[in-house]
């Protein structure tokens, strides 16, 4: 994704609160090819599985809805109950929607999908706790019913049939149909791409068919970072990102930026550009791997306890 390289790269050059430090890369490296690792592979256990164009549907409700899962101040945090499992956050959205689409819900159909009212979407949903954003959840999906049914026959697979077959056509066309998937900010004057969600689908159609059929994507090397909450939190654990003192307060005492705020935008598009400092340095070893699958590495290390001794910084956004 050229646009979203490029466009980092303007803020990365020009950032005042945001900074990547190399040798936090290089000591990143150095540590993955001494100790080793693996790619994680796509989690089977909370994602729904079936013939690929009901998956197909089902990736894309989900990544859909996929973004903001801060709890709202004065309430308990989302959570659902799976297989005797407490899940929050992006797993039991997964694993919410694997129950939907298993329960027969007709997430799959473009008309339910248009007609969807937040309090249907809560239902289905479930769980305990507040989840934010159900209205704009719901219009989202209305929208995304909308697209499928006039330009797509009502299915998400023949969306995913006019991309070609090319990642970054699919990651395009995502975010020229649907404004949810729109991800761009303004900065110094400057439109910045991030498009989140719409790579993210990409990725997830690719690792969920293991690259066969609708699954078999070109150009997965061209998708960037997903830049997320997650993997900048990750990225200065590990002293590659730096935050300017009063930007790495407001975060330690969890003070909302705003979407679209300087700090937040640097904070997103040095993450994609890290993401691709690690990928360059890995390269330059022999280790060929592209940014999705750095991008997956990171994310799953976040995951431990011991990458949250500080927290991520909080953004309020329909993004990520």
């Amino acid at each position: 994704m050229f646009e979203v390289l490029e466009t980092t790269k303007i803020v990365r050059d020009k950032s005042e609160y945001v900074f990547i430090i190399e040798e936090g890369a290089d000591r990143f490296v150095q540590t993955l090819l001494k100790e080793g690792f693996q790619l994680p592979t796509w989690d089977s256990r909370y994602h729904f599985q079936a013939k690929p164009e009901e998956m197909i549907a089902y990736l894309l409700v989900l990544d859909t809805l996929n973004f903001c899962f801060l709890p709202l101040e004065g309430h308990a945090r989302w959570e659902v109950e799976y297989d005797s499992t407490p899940l929050s956050g992006y797993f039991a959205l997964a694993a919410a929607l694997k129950s939907a689409f298993e329960s027969g819900t007709p997430l799959h159909d473009a008309n339910f999908l248009t007609a969807l009212t937040a309090a249907q979407l809560k239902e289905i949903l479930g769980g305990q706790g507040q989840l934010q954003f159900l209205p704009e959840r719901a219009q989202s999906l209305n929208e995304l019913g909308r697209v499928l049914s006039a330009d797509y026959g009502g299915k998400a697979h023949w969306l995913v049939a006019a991309a070609g077959g090319s990642a970054p056509r699919l990651v395009r066309l995502l975010a020229d149909k649907l404004t949810s998937f729109r991800d761009e900010a303004i900065y110094k004057g400057q439109k910045i791409f991030f498009y989140k969600r719409a790579q993210i689908f990409s990725a997830d159609l690719n690792n969920a068919l293991r690259g066969q059929s609708w699954g078999d994507l070109e150009k997965m090397d061209e998708l960037t970072a997903f830049a997320d909450y997650k993997l900048p939190q990750v990225l200065r654990h590990l002293a590659i990102l730096q935050y300017q003192e009063d930007l790495a307060r407001k975060i330690d005492r969890e003070i909302l930026l705003a979407p679209g705020s300087p700090e937040e935008v640097e904070i997103r598009a040095n993450t994609v550009q890290a993401v691709e400092l690690i990928r360059e340095k890995l390269a330059d070893q022999g280790k060929k791997f592209n940014a999705p699958e750095i991008d997956a590495i990171l994310w799953h290390l976040g995951q431990n306890d011991a990458f949250r001794l500080k927290p991520y910084h909080r953004t309020r956004t329909l993004f990520y």
